[in-house]
């Protein structure tokens, strides 16, 4: 047995996630399905997070053992043969049998695209979240620096799963502005269930001018999902790199 490090890249959003679920056709669900066929065997594929429905990635990281003996270009490209064309294996490499995408993991990085353009275009929409008015973009950053560091996040966090510790480290929160487009920059230790895209929200009522830079404080001190602003949509969420 031999233990592959995968790394992959997707658009998410004719998919319910990441994760093997009922319903509908998943990232894991697909990439699974062609391993174990090449394989010959069932095959558990291990992915380093749970990206959600409609969410996309550029450097999602994912781990299997293998029994048969695969050149690695070879694997990777009969993979991505089989593959629909909105997902693909960049990268494929052995690694050491302890190696685990999810635990192994010491740092996830998300980008968040909001588009300010008056129009946008059919090659874009499926990436970026369209805000039409304009978004005060200093407020913002002022309010994204009382988030960093290490905080109980309960008040960004999703319902559902069996999540007991909502602590996280935020390294980074950076807001970057080019031309017709503000990009959200996220780095932690971990993220919750629409962590990253709750933050987004909430940062967009603060960009608005309808809550504080200040507030943020106040949301994160509440711990209370109901004090932050509205979930933004997955569209504009991307997981950009995993580091190990």
């Amino acid at each position: 047995m031999r233990n592959v490090k995968l790394t992959i890249q997707y658009d998410g959003t004719d998919y319910q996630g990441w994760q093997i679920q009922a319903g509908g056709p998943t990232i894991q669900g697909e990439i699974t399905k062609i391993i174990s066929m090449l394989d010959q065997r069932p095959v558990t594929v291990h992915g380093a997070g749970r990206t959600d429905s409609g969410v996309h990635a550029e450097g999602q990281v994912a781990n299997c053992s293998l029994e048969r003996d695969f050149p690695l270009t070879e694997f990777r490209d009969a993979i991505n043969g089989n593959l629909p064309r909105d997902i693909r294996v960049n990268d494929a490499e052995f690694v050491e049998d302890r190696f685990h995408a999810r635990i192994w993991a010491k740092q996830k990085t998300y980008r968040y695209q909001i588009y300010t353009g008056p129009v946008v275009s059919p090659f874009l929409y499926r990436y970026v979240h369209h805000v039409r008015a304009p978004l005060a973009t200093d407020e913002m950053r002022e309010a994204a620096s009382r988030l960093l560091g290490c905080h109980d996040f309960s008040a960004f966090a999703g319902g559902g799963g069996d999540v007991s510790n909502f602590v996280r480290t935020l390294n980074r929160l950076d807001i970057d502005v080019e031309p017709d487009r503000i990009l959200i920059t996220a780095s932690a230790n971990g993220f919750l269930r629409y962590m990253v895209r709750t933050i987004v929200g909430t940062l967009i009522d603060v960009g608005r001018q309808r809550r504080s830079a200040e507030s943020l404080s106040e949301v994160l001190d509440s711990r209370d999902r109901g004090q932050a602003g509205l979930t933004a949509p997955a569209a504009g969420l991307t997981l950009v790199r995993v580091d190990y």
